[in-house]
């Protein structure tokens, strides 16, 4: 296991529909690190050009520190601060618009043949259900794992991170038709290495 620094390793990217986004490593795989036995994991955030020099300045600068600092005669932490100062500035509006760009790539090996299967997701707002997209790729996937038990297709019991959903492809036909189903789609290529 290597632990990078958060904003570290950018590369830039193409997506179609979007441009160029920044791909910078962030908070990790999660349980992936230790359910799946694949030697080269690794997931980035993507956001748009110049977003890693601002966090990396506001990072350097101590804004993100949680170590209470005296400020006036007040105790306060900084990261606490600049939440207050951000987070009202970057909350949606009623109406405004988000995307959500998801690319998924797993390369390997099948019959002998190197081969790279690619999943992407372009998600914009609704506004005809005033749903943001944010909302539609995390609460419709939920609703349909709900639907996806219901059904009786996954009967683990316990807690299952998504790739235990992931190892049946019945359960992930059913996730994606579903998704499909509320306007979610992802594309899927595969290329031969």
């Amino acid at each position: 296991l290597v632990v990078r620094e958060a904003l570290s390793d950018p590369e830039l990217l193409e997506f179609e529909g979007i441009g160029t986004l920044e791909a910078f490593n962030s908070d990790g795989l999660r349980s992936l690190a230790e359910t799946i036995d694949a030697p080269n994991m690794k997931e980035k955030t993507l956001r748009y050009p110049g977003h890693i020099e601002k966090m990396a300045v506001f990072r350097a600068t101590g804004l993100f520190d949680k170590e209470a600092i005296e400020f006036g005669g007040t105790k306060i932490r900084p990261l606490d601060f600049t939440a207050a100062l951000l987070f009202p500035k970057w909350k949606l509006e009623p109406g405004e618009a988000d995307l959500t760009v998801m690319q998924v790539i797993v390369e390997g090996e099948s019959g002998g043949q190197g081969v790279r299967h690619v999943y992407d997701l372009l998600d914009r707002y609704d506004p005809d259900t005033d749903t943001h997209s944010m909302a539609r790729t995390t609460g419709y996937t939920a609703t349909v794992a709900i639907r996806m038990l219901a059904a009786g297709l996954y009967d683990q019991t316990g807690i299952s991170p998504p790739e235990f959903v992931g190892r049946d492809p019945a359960c992930v036909e059913f996730m994606l038709e579903g998704l499909a189903e509320r306007g979610v789609f992802y594309r899927h290529s595969v290329e031969s290495l």
